[in-house]
């Protein structure tokens, strides 16, 4: 990826992450929120608009950092266990391990005596649905192998990205950060290879500029597996 387009990923994820904790964070907390709007408080409003808008951006950091350290690690995993498809083995264990985990420990660490379970199941299951969702349009864009890292990232990376509320277990801050990491994860990796396309016609044209045409520019074989 060129710098250029480097920059295009940071800045629209940025907005991406700022705008769906902007929207997100005014739903879930409109209780506290609510009297800035019917009091028609202008300067509180703005005020907490624009810290949810910064929070955002706070988080689509968080969640550039597990995009590029992911693509890092599936490569080492591609390397190590050689094979495709056994590197997907080892991908779904741990993500059959890491639902598991999410909805035991926050059970065992933070539910109340007599308190249903379902509760620390319904965001498993919405990173699941997302997940799951996701990696299907990642199918569509690319092929077929790339289902199970797409899944991965979006689940696993995901989970890894959202502990620091986990530990503190805060509703508000627990489906709030949960939407902006999706949100923000989703747009990287299906914005990718557009970006990633983009790069190498930038690049061609750059060589076509410079005079050497003794050579076609390499053009991939097949499309990139995440």
């Amino acid at each position: 990826m060129t710098s250029r387009n480097w920059v295009k990923l940071f800045l629209t994820t940025s907005l991406v992450g700022g705008l769906t904790t902007a929207i997100v964070g005014l739903i879930v907390r409109w209780s506290e929120l609510q009297q800035y709007f019917v009091e028609f408080q202008l300067l509180d409003m703005i005020s907490a608009i624009v810290w949810l808008i910064f929070m955002g951006f706070l988080i689509s950091v968080i969640s550039q950092m597990g995009f590029f350290s992911y693509l890092t690690i599936h490569r080492f995993g591609l390397g190590i266990f050689k094979s495709p498809s056994l590197w997907n083995g080892v991908q779904v264990v741990l993500i059959l391990f890491a639902l598991f985990d999410l909805v035991y420990l926050r059970y065992e660490n933070f539910a109340e005596s007599g308190e249903s379970v379902l509760t620390y199941l319904f965001p498993a299951f919405i990173l699941l649905f997302v997940g799951i969702i996701t990696a299907w349009l990642k199918v569509k864009q690319t092929n077929r192998q790339a289902f199970i890292p797409a899944l991965f990232f979006m689940i696993v990376v995901t989970i890894v990205e959202w502990v620091p509320v986990l530990r503190e277990n805060s509703t508000h801050w627990l489906y709030l950060m949960l939407a902006a990491l999706l949100a923000c994860n989703a747009y990287q990796l299906l914005i990718l290879p557009k970006l990633n396309e983009k790069s190498q016609e930038e690049r061609q044209k750059r060589v076509q500029h410079s005079g050497h045409k003794g050579k076609k520019p390499r053009k991939l074989n097949k499309k990139p597996s995440i």
